[in-house]
């Protein structure tokens, strides 16, 4: 069995994302996919997200993130990949 290559995502999902649990869901589906990363509000009331991940597992997760929780209203979902940190777990950053 082979493993893929870690790979490093740095995710700003744009629309209706606060205040309609983006980030605790985004957390439940990271956990379940074993993404290591972490998520924050930005002050322009979009989303921050780190998530480091094999491409499949990341695929997934920005599946979802295309879409978010059910009160959400994503618009535009920008996607930058960066050099893998390493992180563990996942976490719900504030302020």
């Amino acid at each position: 069995m082979t493993t893929q290559p870690i790979i490093h995502k740095e995710i700003v999902v744009k629309g209706r994302v606060q205040g309609v649990g983006f980030r605790a869901n985004a957390k439940h589906i990271a956990d379940l996919l074993g993404i290591q990363g972490y998520i924050k509000n930005l002050p322009d009331k979009n989303v921050w997200i780190v998530a480091e991940a094999e491409a499949q597992v990341l695929d997934d997760f920005l599946n979802w993130c295309r879409k978010g929780p059910a009160l959400s209203e994503v618009k535009e979902v920008d996607i930058i990949t960066g050099e893998v940190q390493h992180i563990n777990g996942f976490t719900i950053l504030h302020g």
